[in-house]
């Protein structure tokens, strides 16, 4: 086989065939490709001489039909959503996707990749919290199995399925300047992960962009399902309170709603709220909050096809893919009362 030959990979046979690569990682691994799918690849693959290495057919021939998904809190309902996503996108492909909560603790996360490992599974769909963990960082390393990592930025050649939060944040914030907010509140909790880096970098963004100061008015609660009654209620009691919050996931938009709701203040016309996340709780309540959210299908459908992709043919690049946040504005955001 020539050197041009040797370049050829699972990509090259995808585009010929005019299919995608999930599809065509599928057909060469014989995984429930449509026939008109199958054919259309074998005759690009023959075209192009395109041989899976060996390596990856001792794999294919040994598979597990098992994945190991490790989230960082399944206390979040905005975790278990992905994980109902991932695992339904799974079944789609006859795999079993087996959760494991690493609780934010090292020790958990890195046992659990180690049980993963011990397991025989054939890769690993992982969030950890503690992402820039030298240990956590080696027990990935030394996993023999693929590994695609969620919305973390761990050291190490993996591929990754990245969230835009500076990106979200920062059109959310310039939403709300536009409507005369100026006093705008950022609700998170203080873990050192890429969303909440992220986040804070797109509304520090977002100010500057506009040429205004940033607001001191930034609350980081001890932890993601963290109670920010207090922290919210000290906000709303200043002499330049918030007109706007911008809060994270399901139980910090609980509290914070109560502690807006205990001040006598309305929603929106005293403060405007918007969530990040999307959860029934958000939707039903009354007014309806908006939300800055991603395509729960879409995310699983990239973060599988990645990981099978790459179980099919580990000689592939790093792939990097990027998913957007998208703004849904409901009942919950208006212009401030002093404009």
């Amino acid at each position: 086989m020539n050197a041009e030959k040797q370049k050829i990979d699972l990509r090259d046979v995808a585009r010929l065939a005019g299919v995608s690569l999930g599809s065509a990682s599928r057909a060469m691994n014989g995984a429930g490709a449509s026939a008109a799918t199958q054919e259309k690849v074998n005759q690009a693959a023959a075209a192009l001489g395109y041989r899976p290495n060996h390596a990856a057919r001792v794999l294919r021939s040994r598979l597990s039909r098992t994945v190991g998904c490790l989230l960082p809190d399944i206390s979040n309902p905005l975790y278990a959503q992905v994980f109902r996503a991932l695992e339904d996108e799974f079944l789609r492909h006859d795999y079993l996707l087996l959760l494991a909560n690493g609780a934010n603790d090292v020790e958990r996360e890195t046992k659990a990749l180690g049980t993963f490992t011990q397991r025989g599974m054939d890769g690993v769909i992982l969030a950890p919290g503690n992402e820039r963990n030298a240990a956590l960082v080696e027990a990935l390393r030394l996993l023999p199995m693929p590994a695609v990592v969620f919305d973390r930025e761990v050291s190490g050649g993996h591929d990754a399925v990245l969230i835009d939060h500076a990106g979200g944040v920062r059109r959310v914030v310039e939403h709300l300047l536009g409507l005369g907010h100026r006093n705008i509140a950022l609700v998170l909790w203080q873990g050192d992960t890429r969303p909440v880096r992220r986040r804070v970098q797109g509304f520090r963004t977002a100010f500057q962009a506009a040429g205004l100061p940033v607001p001191d008015l930034q609350v980081q609660a001890r932890s993601v399902t963290a109670s920010v009654n207090a922290e919210v209620t000290e906000l709303l009691g200043r002499p330049d309170r918030p007109s706007a919050l911008i809060v994270q996931g399901t139980h910090m938009l609980n509290s914070a709603l109560r502690a807006i709701s205990a001040r006598g203040l309305r929603v929106p016309r005293d403060i405007s709220v918007v969530a990040i996340g999307d959860t029934p709780f958000a939707a039903e309540h009354d007014p309806a909050v908006s939300v800055l959210d991603i395509d729960q299908t879409e995310t699983a459908r990239c973060l599988v096809e990645l990981l099978l992709t790459r179980i099919a043919d580990n000689g592939l690049p790093q792939r990097k893919a990027r998913i957007a946040l998208r703004y849904v504005e409901r009942d919950s955001v208006a212009a401030p009362a002093s404009a």
